[in-house]
């Protein structure tokens, strides 16, 4: 019985083990299956590296600048290294690295960013990203300017875009085949307009009524901002700096008298269902 007993123990902490290993690949919540994407991005404190890399690494720039979608893990690893926390052993769809860019005049550090690649279910590099928004690639800089002489910069406005939901879509549909004639002609401007700027990141977010029970309008708004950022995408905006999320009936603009009748309440919550779009690094003004 005492035999039994302990090999019941350590089976139950191996389990625990092996639970934490697999639970602990993701950081960010609910990365998608296509690895575009995930419902939002969570970033380690740099402080919880592993030892080897703590402070972080000296990337080459030429080696990010060789970093793009469809590398599978090992050639990502012989870019810039293996990623810099523990990322788990199974389950793992994101990696992350903490970076530290010098001055090449003098050596001294710069800045320091972190930079995240998710993958998708077959393991393939397809989207990424950096924090804060004004690391944004620094790859593509041949020569990373001294502090000294770089004047401060504005942090980046948000250029927000809203759509209504039903000039996007018919009722209750989310599909990019349903997509209404009015709604992909509104898409098409926006995508023009976030072609002609740079972007770091745009945020695509789907919003629902308070009809019908939340986790139907969770899944609707989720999909009808995943078909959103599919047509911008499909019409020439960059991929990985795209993200699509739902946030269900949860953040109304306007508030109605339930008691209403269902034609007259269905009206009176059409400024509810909309899609948002937020870009932020567009130099352009705000446009509703």
């Amino acid at each position: 019985m005492v035999i039994h007993i302990r090999s019941m123990k350590f089976l139950s902490l191996a389990l625990a083990v092996v639970v934490g290993l697999s639970a602990c690949g993701n950081v960010s919540k609910n990365v998608r299956q296509d690895g575009q994407s995930a419902d939002s991005l969570h970033w380690p404190a740099m402080t919880d590296t592993t030892p080897m890399h703590k402070g972080g690494t000296f990337p080459s720039l030429d080696s990010l600048a060789k970093i793009h979608a469809g590398l599978n893990k090992q050639q990502i690893a012989d870019l810039i290294g293996y990623p810099h926390f523990s990322e788990g052993v199974w389950g793992v769809r994101e990696w992350n690295y903490v970076f530290n860019f010098r001055d090449p005049a003098n050596g001294d550090i710069i800045r320091t960013c972190q930079y995240k690649v998710l993958f998708d279910q077959d393991k393939l590099a397809k989207s990424f990203y950096w924090h804060p928004n004004n690391c944004a690639v620094p790859a593509t800089a041949n020569v990373l300017a001294p502090a000294a002489a770089v004047a401060p910069q504005p942090a980046p406005k948000a250029q927000r875009f809203e759509l209504s939901g039903d000039t996007l879509f018919p009722l209750g549909r989310y599909r990019v085949e349903d997509m209404l004639p009015g709604g992909r002609e509104q898409l098409d401007n926006v995508a023009a307009r976030l072609r002609e700027s740079p972007m770091s990141q745009v945020k695509i977010i789907g919003h629902t009524d308070m009809i019908g029970d939340s986790e139907s309008n969770m899944v609707l708004s989720r999909n009808r901002a995943e078909s959103v950022r599919a047509y911008l995408v499909s019409h020439g905006v960059a991929p990985e700096v795209t993200m699509a999320v739902g946030m269900g009936k949860a953040q109304p603009v306007k508030q109605c008298d339930t008691r209403l009748d269902r034609a007259s309440l269905v009206q009176c919550l059409q400024p509810n269902r909309r899609v948002e779009i937020v870009a932020t690094g567009v130099s352009s003004s705000t446009s509703s």
